[in-house]
This record gives structure tokens, C-alpha cells and sequence, in this order.
């Protein structure tokens, strides 16, 4: 999840038991836990410094002026426990999927090539909006999450209040759809731009990395792509509906 036009007033605290916590790490892949441990970092320090959150936060004004390291940067900062929570197990529950796979560089290219992917289509989106203001690795965790579909086309996935397991690629063709419907919208306070720009770009990653896809899992990348042309098609004329 990333969360737009930030507010700090928000205090929610995520509560997971220390033992579950442990269980997690025991299980999980290096590369993984290094990047949720950059982003705990870094988002502590701007939980507690609001002059390191505004500096490096994504927005569009100061990274048109000059700011680049912004669209990078950004992807590490969160507003909240809850807001970190959310994108660091996603992270954790497919992260591992993709390193495990791909390997732990190409695991590495996704993450990162993902999180500027979100960043750069939000710009393109709110170019015209200079005070639009953003954080989160939503973006990165998108593009994992697409990327582990992509890979894994079997997974099933147990959603909140809903009891039966759905299939990972209606899960993605959903995701990519409620995006384009957010964004339109502009619905909660969320990113939707940077979760989308972040799917292309796990989606468009996953296939240069692993093209045998397009032959193994023909169906699934076509299903998964047919949203994504459409958007790229006709994306600009979201606004103007």
C-alpha cells in the first residue's frame, strides 16, 4: 500500500506476537529480510523526523525541479506501523516466492527496477498536480506480487472475509482493475497510480528475466496483459472521464 497526500496525525500500531515474529524470520530469505530491514530503518527515522520524511517523500513539484533521488527514496518511507506492517508481510509472503526462483539478484532487480516503475508512472499521472505527495513500497511490493503470479500461476490466496481460496491471477487481474478504478476515482488515501506503475513493472521485468513464461505459462501472461495494454493505450484518458 502506498499512501498519498500524507498525514501524520495517524497513530495506528501494528501488534504481531513476538513468537510469530520469529517463526517469520527463521523462514525467511536473506535478500527479503535485508530490504524489510531498510525499510523499517528508514521509515523510523521518519516516523520521528518530519524534516526526513518531507526531504525524501515523493512529490511531484520537487522531484520536476531537480530532486530525482526522490522516486527512489520514497519507496522506503512509510506514515505508519500499520501502513509498513502491510507492505513489509506482503512483501514477506511473496518475496520469497520470486528469490526463491529467480534467485536472490534477480529477485533484487525486480524489487527495485518495480519500486522506480510505481514511481515514475505516479509522476507521469499527477504531473500536472506539483503539491501531490506520496510514500511506500507499494510499488515494489506490487511488482513482487505480480512477479510471484507470474511464476507461480497455482498459488491460491485467502483474502480478508472472504473464506475460499481465490486463484493468484484473478487476484492480479482484480488488483490491476481496482487500480484503474481507484485511479480514476480517487478513492481513501492511497497511491493507486504507484501500485499499477509497480505491477507493469514486476509483470514487464519477470518476462525479460524468465521468457520462457511466454511459452510455459502462455495463457497467464496473455490474461495478465491484457489489462496492462489497455491501460498504457488509453491510461491518459482516465482523468478526462
Amino acid at each position: 500500500m502506498q499512501i498519498s497526500h500524507i498525514n501524520l496525525k495517524r497513530k495506528e500500531i501494528l501488534v504481531i506476537p513476538f513468537y510469530y515474529v520469529c517463526g517469520m524470520i527463521e523462514n525467511i530469505n536473506t535478500a527479503v529480510l535485508l530490504i524489510i530491514i531498510a525499510n523499517v530503518l528508514v521509515s523510523m527515522k521518519g516516523f520521528s523526523d518530519y524534516s526526513f520524511l518531507d526531504k525524501f517523500k515523493f512529490q511531484v513539484g520537487k522531484i520536476l525541479s531537480g530532486e530525482k533521488i526522490r522516486v527512489l527514496t520514497s519507496g522506503f518511507l512509510h506514515v505508519d506501523w500499520m501502513h509498513l506492517g502491510f507492505n513489509m508481510y506482503a512483501l514477506y509472503l511473496f518475496g520469497g516466492i520470486v528469490a526463491g526462483m529467480l534467485g536472490i539478484a534477480n529477485f533484487l532487480i525486480v524489487y527495485f527496477l518495480s519500486l522506480l516503475a510505481g514511481s515514475l508512472y505516479s509522476l507521469k499521472y499527477h504531473k500536472k498536480e506539483p503539491y501531490y505527495s506520496a510514500v511506500g513500497a507499494s510499488g515494489a511490493v506490487s511488482g513482487i506480487v505480480y512477479a510471484s503470479i507470474l511464476l507461480y500461476p497455482e498459488m491460491e490466496l485467502y483474502l480478508f472475509f472472504i473464506p475460499i481460496p481465490i486463484p493468484g491471477y484473478i487476484f492480479g487481474v482484480g488488483y490491476l482493475l481496482y487500480s484503474i478504478y481507484g485511479m480514476k476515482k480517487q478513492i481513501g488515501n492511497v497511491g493507486h497510480s504507484a501500485h499499477l506503475g509497480g505491477a507493469i513493472g514486476g509483470f514487464a521485468v519477470t518476462l525479460l528475466l524468465n521468457p520462457s513464461l511466454f511459452s510455459t505459462n502462455t495463457f497467464m501472461v496473455v490474461l495478465l496483459a491484457v489489462p496492462i495494454i489497455l491501460l498504457l493505450l488509453f491510461g491518459d484518458k482516465l482523468k478526462s472521464l
